[in-house]
C-alpha cells in the first residue's frame, strides 16, 4: 500500500495555497475598486470573504487619488484604526464608514466624521 498517495497535503503547503488564493481575491477586489466598478462603501457594508482580514487602510488607498495621509486623516476624523479589519467592524461602524465615503448625513454618521466629509 502506498500511504502518500491518499494523505492531504501538508498544513504548511495548504496554508501558502489558501494565502495565494487570498491574494488574488484581493488584488481583484482593489482593482475592481480603483477602476471604479465597486465603491468602498458596498465593500465595507457587503464584506466579502477577502476583505473579512484586510486592513480598512489598504481598501480605502485602494481608491484613486487616496495616499496614506489621506487615509489617516479621514480615519482618526470617525475615529478609527488603520489597522481595523473589515471583518471585525460592527455593524454600526460599517454604516457610519459606508454614510460618510457615500457623502450621506444619515443617522449613524457621527459630527467629526461629517465635519471631515464636508470639508473634503
Amino acid at each position: 500500500m502506498d500511504a502518500t498517495a491518499t494523505a492531504p497535503a501538508p498544513q504548511h503547503m495548504r496554508a501558502l495555497a489558501r494565502a495565494n488564493r487570498v491574494r488574488l481575491a484581493r488584488a481583484e477586489l482593489k482593482r475592481q475598486v480603483a477602476e471604479g466598478e465597486l465603491t468602498v462603501a458596498d465593500v465595507v457594508l457587503d464584506c466579502p470573504w477577502e476583505a473579512e482580514s484586510m486592513a480598512i487602510a489598504d481598501l480605502l488607498m485602494s481608491q484613486r487619488r487616496w495616499g496614506r495621509t489621506r487615509c489617516r486623516r479621514f480615519l482618526s476624523a470617525l475615529p478609527m484604526s488603520e489597522t481595523k479589519t473589515i471583518g471585525s467592524m460592527t455593524e454600526r461602524q460599517r454604516r457610519e464608514l459606508a454614510a460618510v465615503l457615500g457623502g450621506e448625513a444619515g443617522e449613524g454618521a457621527s459630527g467629526l466624521a461629517l465635519a471631515w466629509a464636508a470639508g473634503r
